[in-house]
């Protein structure tokens, strides 16, 4: 008998369609089953370096319902498993496109990024606490509010950070002490981070049961991907790295991207059709990895999602960078173009709700947007060769990488939100949601001077910052954030582009709520019009009736996006 060796996954979800995504150990037909319908699918396994995948697409449902499923492998049910103490996985659709907000409830994001599955060996960090994707989990099996939809906006895994448990496996397939040391080195290593992440088997039924979807970050094939031309220039001339970045994208390819799809798009994807035709897709999806790489263009792995009113643009602000000083984007131009397209599809009046979904900030700390503002006019040039070498250095030491690092496409973002936003059938609210500095806090821009086009009533910008999911920070970079919105910070922040020569931003922007620390997830609610966030902090681990330990997410902060006050809920 063929057994489940991942999944299911939950990944795609609209009104009558669905996708389940699952590993399994051996080729085989993969079937959803949903209770009490006449709704399923089923497909074949395909293979990939020897691991077998599926990904079935389950029609027939009913729109605004809750259904149960079960997943068998060549009729053998493996989900859930015999004797699960978790609920039922179920497929929770949207409503018909024709029902009146009144006639349905809120539609629940939550998000964050950042999450070891467990402690990293050798992890010098404060401790780390618990898991806030593990206590959303517990939440969830105890009857609290579930989300609709969980956003991951990057670092799902770390290949530079392995725990003791995986760098034991990879000792166990070669020398250590040889580069790339204890980070994964392959596709084959890559598996081994997602059976560790994915397998807890709270957050496995929690994945089961709420549709995801997926953006990567650096740490998910290194610290500081596509930082700059020459830390690009230095990763190429390594031994190791060609084999890494196929690896991380090949795995990024399988485990996360695919499911971020609709079926219609995967219907119309020539790769995975010729992956699914294969004996094993291993040889085309190497050669798609590295053409993604060496030309990014080749590859697109932002998306769009809708979720009725509501419209979520998934943005990859990694893989797509121009690197070349003086040419520096964080996406090129086709990459910008569909950015605008997607965000603007259907017109005004099209979406109640803008989601713009990025793994990095679009807006930092002052002090920091103006550092790197400066530090990148100095590596162009702006104050000669000397400073230019020094800028480098201090690029790469402070990961001073962000949008704010790349102006053209920070001012090139900024006209797309102020756009949308002034529009005379504005949507009620555009949220940027971003990750990455492992701390958390909401901000909001001073568009003063601009107009709504023909009256009406402008959007509200903010954006939600929440990370990490599951790990941890050091004290002097707490204390180097908090500085960054203090009085001095804000004035550093204006001083230093000065000294580069380079130009300021268009606008300010203030701190509406924290900085926050710890592990946390934030969701943002819309009903209608209405829009609300909250931001909750995972607690210690009490005691289940059964003696086991279970964490708990804790409120921290909530706000309104309908110019209400924000309100917190405990200490930040």
């Amino acid at each position: 008998m063929t057994g489940l060796r991942l999944g299911p996954l939950l990944r795609y979800v609209d009104q009558d369609t669905a996708t389940v995504w699952v590993e399994t150990e051996g080729p085989c037909r993969a079937e959803v089953h949903c209770d009490g319908s006449t709704a399923g699918g089923s497909a074949r396994t395909w293979q990939v370096f020897g691991h077998h995948y599926a990904l079935v697409t389950v029609v027939g449902l009913e729109p605004g319902t809750e259904t149960p499923y079960r997943v068998t492998l060549d009729g053998t049910q493996v989900w859930p498993p015999e004797n699960s103490a978790h609920p039922p996985s179920t497929i929770r659709t949207l409503p018909p496109p024709e029902a009146a907000p009144e006639e349905t409830g809120p539609f629940r994001i939550a998000f964050g990024s950042c999450r070891w599955a467990a402690r990293p060996t050798g992890a010098r960090h404060d401790p780390v606490g618990p898991d806030a994707l593990d206590a959303l989990a517990h939440q969830v099996i105890a009857g609290g509010r579930r989300p609709d939809v969980l956003l991951l906006l990057g670092d799902q895994v770390y290949a530079d950070e392995t725990s003791e448990a995986v760098r034991a496996e990879l000792a166990r397939r070669r020398d250590l002490s040889e580069p790339p040391w204890d980070q994964v080195a392959d596709f084959e290593e890559y598996t081994r981070l997602y059976y560790e992440s994915w397998l807890d088997p709270e957050v496995r039924w929690l994945l089961s049961t709420v549709p995801s979807c997926m953006i990567f970050d650096d740490h998910d094939v290194i610290d500081d991907w596509n930082t700059s031309e020459a830390w690009q220039r230095e990763m190429r001339a390594t031994t190791w790295w060609h084999e890494r970045i196929l690896g991380g994208l090949t795995s990024y390819w399988v485990y996360q991207h695919l499911g971020n799809l609709s079926p219609a798009e995967l219907a119309e994807n020539p790769l995975f059709a010729a992956v699914r035709r294969a004996d094993d897709g291993a040889a085309l999806l190497r050669d798609f990895a590295g053409r993604a790489d060496a030309e990014p263009a080749a590859a697109r792995w932002s998306y769009r999602r809708d979720f009725g009113r509501i419209r979520l643009v998934m943005i990859d602000t990694r893989a797509g960078r121009v690197l070349p000083e003086g040419e520096r984007r964080i996406l090129d131009d086709d990459e910008m173009d569909w950015l605008y397209e997607q965000v603007l599809d259907g017109g005004p009046g099209a979406v109640d709700h803008l989601l713009l979904g990025t793994s990095l900030p679009w807006l930092l700390p002052p002090a920091v947007h103006g550092l790197e503002t400066w530090n990148t006019a100095l590596c162009s040039g702006a104050r000669g060769a000397r400073w230019a070498r020094f800028g480098e250095k201090l690029r790469q030491r402070a990961d001073l990488e962000h949008w704010a690092a790349f102006p053209r496409s920070f001012h090139a973002l900024t006209e797309l939100i102020q756009r949308v936003a002034t529009d005379q059938e504005a949507p009620a609210s555009v949220s940027v949601l971003s990750g990455d500095v492992h701390h958390a806090y909401v901000t909001e821009p001073r568009f003063d001077d601009l107009k709504v086009s023909g009256g009406g009533q402008r959007s509200q910008v903010v954006q939600l910052t929440c990370s990490p999911i599951h790990n941890s920070i050091p004290a002097v970079m707490r204390t180097g954030f908090r500085f960054g919105w203090s009085r001095i910070g804000r004035r550093l922040g204006r001083a230093l582009p000065r000294h580069a020569r380079a130009e300021a931003p268009p606008f300010r922007w203030s701190r509406t709520g924290g900085p926050w620390f710890g592990n946390m997830l934030m969701t943002l609610t819309m009903h209608g019009r209405e829009a609300g966030y909250t931001l909750d902090r995972a607690s210690p681990a009490t005691s289940a009736p059964d003696g086991t330990p279970r964490s708990a997410l804790e409120p921290v902060f909530s706000g309104q996006l309908s110019g209400a006050e924000a309100a917190p809920a405990g200490q930040g």
